[in-house]
């Protein structure tokens, strides 16, 4: 589909484009992730491809669950991330700049933008590869002081983690109802996901199956689902695909410490000094979440805020009235605050 083509269906103004790259970093996963990855890059009304203005960029991840083609979805009542952002930009109301759509689907609803043996390199596909593309493709400010990070849910715990493992590259970053607190958000899901591996006697592979083919997939089919990934990304145990180690025993549903540590270690509201001062370098670390999240990450974030804050670094937190879900609105917000610090 060309660009005008994309752009005319959602009614832009700005321009909408695919691009392919193929992904050197994505090739040593062992669950079957495409090398071959789409990106989505909006391009603000104005953009002269000819021309000498260079702009500020913007890097997106989703949450689990979700897929470029998601995220660009739109009906006759909805806007997509897209027409809100283009209506903005035209409206005066948001600088322009280039956003960058990543794709981060897999076979098991996402990665978490972590490096694993079991995915592949996520990170550095997201942060090398994917940015270099874009810097040596469009009219981008080739620094880090021009780029930043957002994301929603799984995406949010990805920018947190690209920003504190890549401080070079991205010098803002956006958490929307992001993952985090770990002791607290994750526990609340390990017994629906005992049950359904307990149901498939052990066989993760069984259980993904499983959920491939049912219609009817149950909520609780979706937090083991999340679990699994989670495991991919935080406790693989070797490239054998699906030998990951679970934070709980498969037979009892006690919860594993050994195991739950290293997935503590990822979680931002766990930072020790080393990426607490890569967060520290950041010009803006913007965290929101809605009063009512489903998975208590209106605690996460507000216990991240302040564990960043009583460790020296400059937050910005939001609260809303909604929950977990319907969140595309809050993104026009964190892009405004972003641009607001990014050199445009």
């Amino acid at each position: 589909m060309s660009i005008q083509m994309w752009s005319e269906m959602l009614g832009l103004r700005g321009d909408l484009e695919i691009c392919t790259l193929r992904s050197e970093g994505l090739a040593h996963g062992v669950l079957d992730a495409p090398a071959d990855r789409f990106i989505g890059v909006y391009l603000p009304p104005g953009y002269d491809r000819l021309g000498s203005q260079r702009y500020a960029t913007i890097y997106c991840l989703h949450g689990h669950g979700s897929s470029l083609l998601k995220v660009l979805s739109a009906g006759p009542w909805d806007r997509n991330l897209v027409q809100q952002a283009d209506a903005a930009m035209l409206d005066g109301s948001l600088h322009p700049a280039i956003l960058v759509f990543v794709d981060g689907a897999t076979r098991l609803g996402g990665s978490q933008y972590v490096d694993s043996i079991q995915n592949g390199n996520v990170a550095h596909h997201v942060a090398v590869e994917i940015v270099d593309e874009i810097d040596r493709r469009f009219r981008t400010i080739v620094r880090r002081s021009a780029r930043a990070i957002v994301g929603k849910s799984s995406g949010g715990f990805g920018a947190f983690h690209l920003a504190a493992q890549y401080p070079e590259r991205f010098s803002a970053l956006a958490s929307i109802a992001g993952d985090g607190y770990f002791r607290m958000t994750m526990p609340m899901l390990f017994p629906a996901a005992q049950r359904s591996f307990e149901r498939h006697h052990g066989d993760l592979e069984a259980f993904l199956e499983v959920f491939e083919r049912d219609p009817s997939r149950r909520s609780e089919d979706f937090s083991t689902l999340f679990i699994l990934a989670c495991a991919a990304a935080y406790s693989p145990r070797s490239k054998r695909p699906f030998d990951v180690d679970l934070p709980f025993d498969r037979a009892t549903g006690a919860i594993d410490d050994e195991v739950f540590a290293r997935w503590l270690a990822f979680d931002p509201a766990e930072y020790g000094p080393e990426r607490i001062s890569a967060i520290a370098q950041l010009s803006l670390c913007y965290l929101d979440a809605g009063r009512r999240d489903e998975y208590g990450l209106d605690i996460a974030a507000r216990t991240i805020a302040r564990r960043l804050r009583e460790n020296g670094v400059a937050v910005r937190s939001e609260e809303f009235s909604g929950g977990h879900r319907n969140t595309t609105e809050r993104y026009i917000g964190a892009f405004a605050a972003l641009l607001e610090v990014l050199d445009r």
